[in-house]
């Protein structure tokens, strides 16, 4: 890569935009959940994170708002999640961070495990089985205007409907504190219809993690209040303890944990970058 690009594209379409650099080294590499949420929903996270090094957001072909540019293919969905290691083999000292489903995507390309120095999951899971979970809850704490939005997403599934859809959940992924905070983070959104479909056709009820951090500096991050996905599921998981993998639970925080608490965030992540191999 060419020193002191701000944004480029791997060969398959992987966007990398350079949103901070810091004192320290590395590179750390945001990835978002979702999917269809772009990169754009992280940008509190990395102010949160404050890493050493260079932060940068990280969008699959045909997510957020990478779509629709030469540097995509025709179907951008071809390499999913596995263009993925193009990113993490493009840079040095890459720490690769997921956000819920892009967690799960790190999770799902063992390929990655010979190119990372560190890894950060974030409100993220071991498999699918936070999916049913989170039904259950949904069916016992019912939102309003949900079902009436996910009736108009079924017959008309296009970004604008995932927008109104997402909107209309948006309860359910913060505390009550931050829901406007969250709201507002939600609404300024790309949305991309296409990168759901993709994931609900091919990943999302039969995921589960192909590789566990052996020995890889790695944090585990989850507020204590996270609707979405059970973070009970690490637990019994095996390949996910160990002196190497660090669990923080934040205080009073929902799926997105840096909305509510950026310190305890912040602290999270300095641990992890305590924790990685020292370079000269």
């Amino acid at each position: 890569m060419e020193a002191g690009r701000q944004e480029w594209w791997t060969a398959s379409g992987v966007r990398l935009r350079r949103v901070s650099s810091g004192a320290g080294r590395g590179n750390w590499l945001f990835v978002p959940g979702g999917p269809g949420l772009g990169s754009e929903s992280l940008h509190g996270l990395v102010a949160a994170a404050r890493v050493p090094g260079t932060a940068w957001l990280v969008d699959l072909p045909g997510d957020g708002s990478n779509r629709d540019v030469p540097a995509v293919p025709a179907d951008p969905y071809a390499h999913w999640p596995c263009a993925l290691t193009e990113a993490a083999r493009a840079l040095d000292e890459v720490v690769m961070v997921g956000h819920s489903t892009g967690g799960m995507f790190l999770l799902s390309v063992p390929e990655l495990a010979d190119h990372l120095a560190g890894l950060a999951l974030i409100s993220s899971a071991p498999h699918a089985g936070w999916r049913p979970a989170f039904a259950r809850y949904a069916q016992d704490h019912p939102l309003p205007d949900v079902d009436a939005a996910a009736e108009r997403y079924a017959r008309q599934p296009d970004d604008r409907t995932l927008r109104d859809l997402t909107l209309a959940a948006a309860p359910w992924n913060f505390t009550p504190s931050a829901s406007a905070e969250g709201r507002a983070l939600l609404t300024g959104l790309p949305y991309c219809h296409g990168a759901v479909a993709w994931a609900d056709a091919h990943f999302d009820d039969d995921y589960r993690a192909r590789w566990t951090p052996h020995a890889l500096p790695t944090l585990i991050v989850s507020g204590d209040q996270d609707r979405i996905v059970d973070q009970r599921l690490w637990r019994d998981e095996p390949g996910f303890h160990g002196p190497h993998i660090a669990h923080h639970r934040i205080g009073g925080a929902g799926h997105f944990p840096w909305i509510e608490n950026p310190g305890s965030v912040r602290t999270a992540f300095a641990d992890l970058a305590a924790r990685l191999p020292r370079t000269t």
